[in-house]
């Protein structure tokens, strides 16, 4: 049922600079609500990413006045209720795992929220680990206004681990819009600006971290993905291994090297 896009369909840009890929979604005449097609190709993308050591930090936005409305009316929904209940469980399996394979990628996704995000659109930038958002964007969890469940591609399980339990529970079940001094006092964005400044200062965001010890980086984004679920003994031995491998990798030894020197570390994620 969720076919891959065809040969003339583009779901998304790629722009890669400086160790950043930038993925682009494309409709901005629907503001870029997803499609069957956007969301297998950005689930493999993402998957792929996972051995391209070219790209160092992932920002995703949307082209036009949105980043992502959400799953597009006609294209999904309408066409939903023509499917059996086997297909429909493929196709939300489908939307969680595009979510999963933003958390596993070892590298940091930027969400720059140029406009309109909801529904998928808002989990999408939720899954993200930095959200850089436009002072005149909102964030709508809006599954319950359209009759679903808020829980929906792992937004019950996430929301709460960023913002705490009582705002999730608000947001979750009635639906509201989140502007972004609310998203940013609430820690669910990190940065707000302009709106023409979203995407570079994302970019510039992304540069900084490319420009970085990406090894480390990618370590403490699995960390903070598995220490979750532990308790704090657990956490603790986990990041005592972690740190015993880093502490005799190449990069902190260019940090050591470049401290002696009196000069800037020039790290190469390794």
């Amino acid at each position: 049922m969720a076919e891959a896009p065809s040969s003339h369909e583009r779901p998304f840009a790629e722009a890669l600079e400086g160790g950043v890929l930038t993925l682009t979604l494309d409709r901005p005449e629907r503001l870029n609500a997803l499609t069957f097609a956007t969301y297998r190709a950005l689930a493999d993308r993402l998957y792929a990413l996972r051995s391209d050591e070219s790209v160092k930090v992932v920002v995703l936005t949307g082209r036009g006045k949105g980043f992502c409305s959400g799953g597009d009316v006609e294209d999904i929904i309408g066409r939903l209720f023509e499917q059996d209940t086997k297909d429909v469980l493929a196709f939300t399996r489908m939307t969680g795992e595009l979510i999963e394979n933003i958390r596993r990628l070892d590298r940091p996704v930027i969400a720059a929220l140029n406009g309109s995000t909801a529904g998928a659109g808002a989990v999408i930038a939720l899954a993200c680990d930095l959200r850089v958002m436009s002072a005149k964007a909102r964030i709508h969890f809006l599954f319950t206004k359209v009759g679903l469940t808020g829980a929906d591609m792992g937004a019950a399980y996430l929301l709460p681990r960023l913002v705490g339990l009582g705002r999730a529970t608000e947001w979750l079940l009635l639906g509201d819009g989140i502007d972004a001094a609310t998203a940013l006092a609430a820690g669910l964005a990190q940065r707000v600006c302009a709106p023409e400044q979203v995407l570079p200062e994302a970019q510039a965001l992304a540069q900084r971290l490319a420009a970085g010890p990406t090894l480390a980086l990618s370590m403490t984004k699995r960390l903070l993905n598995s220490e979750q679920s532990m308790d704090l003994v657990s956490a603790l031995e986990s990041e005592a291994v972690a740190q015993a491998l880093l502490l005799r990798a190449q990069d902190h030894r260019e940090f050591y090297d470049a401290w002696k020197a009196g000069r800037e570390p020039r790290f190469e994620g390794r």
